[in-house]
This record gives structure tokens, C-alpha cells and sequence, in this order.
């Protein structure tokens, strides 16, 4: 049995994650942080992390980056696994991710479902047999809530794409502020931001006189909670080390 400390555990992904939990039976959620507290939880929530008292296997974490030296402090200080499901990182706070791993166990992927994780393999393969010959372009699409663009997976993507070329890229953002063609050494970013959409991403790659289009789509936050459980599980009584998607799928 994974006992579970979910942080944000009020939030939307929280309930979300409550709710697959509360299925199954290799897991439970043994207390919950989350400053805004609505009273309706199975089990104890605290404002902080530092105030939980009851033990645990896993952190769970959708909150907010603001959080994250807490969560890296408490996870080195008590050798429990942290599985990272919030977005929004800047590269300063992803190197101190990638410093804690070398002292505790952490997953940590810009996207939980499987299903994106495998278009990000496709996209490399489609790389291996198009080679360099196609203008590669990634539109990420979301709900008017979302803080952050372009959308961690959409980085993800790009940097699995970025993998398998053999030439430095350049990814841009903000076509509108220049007048000029495009270079064959940019990847486009692009961000949509409206109504209720839970996740769209696109690639696609253009060629001469042919395009082709990968694309996922989430139609629910479900699909998010039930990786972030299945990540939380895998992650019970491993070594210290960083983990992803493609090492659950590869376990």
C-alpha cells in the first residue's frame, strides 16, 4: 500500500486525484497541504508541509512553483519520493529539481499522460525519417485559467524533437515582433489560450508540398491523475535518482 501526501489537495487536480484513489486499492492519500482549505477531505489537510504529521511513501504534487523549495526541503529532510505534477518551472527551479534527485527519488515529466508521452516518441521517430527537410511547428492549446505558456509539454515536445535533429535549434515564440522570413533553424511555439479546453498540442511538419500533423488530445484531467497515481506507486521505495513517464512505461 502507497500512502499518498497530496499537495494542493483542494485544488481541481487534488479532487481529481482524491477521486482516482479512492478506486483503487494499492494506494491511499494519508493527509493533504493546501492553504485554502474547504473542509470536505477524508483525511487532514495542513497549510504547510512542514506541519504534516502523519508519515508517508510519496508526495504527490499539483500546487504552484512558488512551492517547490518547500517540497524539495521536506523530501531531502525525510527521504520521501516527490512525484511533480505541476508546470510553470523556470530553468532556475529545474536545475534545483535535477540537484535534489541526486539525493532523493523524484519524478518529474511536464505531462502525466501516457498518450503524450508517446506523441513525443512519435514526433522523434517522424524526425529520424523526415531529417531536416521540414519546417517544424507546435501549437499548444488550453483553458483561460492557465498561467503559463507556452505549456511545459509543448517544451517537452520541442526538446524530444530537438534530440533528434543534428543541428542547433532555436525556439520562437513571438513571430509578430520582426519582419522576416522564417530560418530553418527555429522551432514555432504557439499558444491558445480559451473557454475549457483541458489540452490540445499539435505538431506539425511541413514540408514541400506535403504536411503532416501529430496531435493529442485531453478531454479530461482525469487522464492526468490517474499517470500521477501511477507514477506515485511506481515511485514507492526507490533510489535516489530522477524518474519520467518513459521509465514507468519501461519498468
Amino acid at each position: 500500500m502507497t500512502r499518498i501526501l497530496l499537495t494542493g489537495a483542494c485544488g481541481k487536480m487534488g479532487k481529481v486525484i482524491q477521486s482516482v484513489v479512492a478506486n483503487r486499492d494499492d494506494c491511499a492519500v494519508v493527509a493533504g497541504v493546501d492553504k485554502y482549505q474547504d473542509g470536505t477531505t477524508p483525511f487532514p489537510v495542513y497549510e504547510t508541509i512542514a506541519d504534516v504529521k502523519e508519515e508517508a511513501d510519496v508526495i504527490v504534487d499539483f500546487s504552484n512553483p512558488a512551492l517547490l523549495d518547500e517540497l524539495l526541503a521536506y523530501t531531502q529532510s525525510s527521504h520521501v519520493a516527490l512525484v511533480i505534477g505541476t508546470t510553470g518551472f523556470d530553468d532556475c527551479q529545474k536545475k534545483k529539481i535535477a540537484d535534489a534527485s541526486k539525493d532523493s527519488p523524484i519524478f518529474f515529466t511536464y505531462n502525466m499522460s501516457i498518450g503524450v508521452n508517446l506523441l513525443a516518441s512519435l514526433a522523434k521517430k517522424a524526425v529520424q525519417v523526415l531529417g531536416n527537410g521540414f519546417d517544424i511547428e507546435i501549437i499548444e492549446q488550453h483553458h483561460n485559467q492557465k498561467l503559463d505558456a507556452p505549456s511545459g509539454t509543448a517544451l517537452m515536445l520541442a526538446d524530444a524533437i530537438t534530440e533528434e535533429l543534428d543541428k542547433p535549434m532555436k525556439y520562437e515564440y513571438d513571430r509578430h515582433a520582426k519582419r522576416a522570413k522564417r530560418t530553418a533553424d527555429e522551432i514555432g511555439i504557439h499558444s491558445v489560450r480559451g473557454g475549457t479546453i483541458v489540452g490540445e498540442h499539435t505538431i506539425l511538419f511541413a514540408g514541400r508540398d506535403e504536411n503532416i500533423t501529430l496531435s493529442h488530445s485531453a478531454r479530461s484531467k482525469e487522464i492526468f491523475a490517474v499517470g500521477a497515481v501511477n507514477a506515485a506507486v511506481f515511485m514507492n521505495g526507490k533510489a535516489p535518482g530522477m524518474y519520467d513517464m518513459a521509465a514507468l512505461i519501461n519498468e
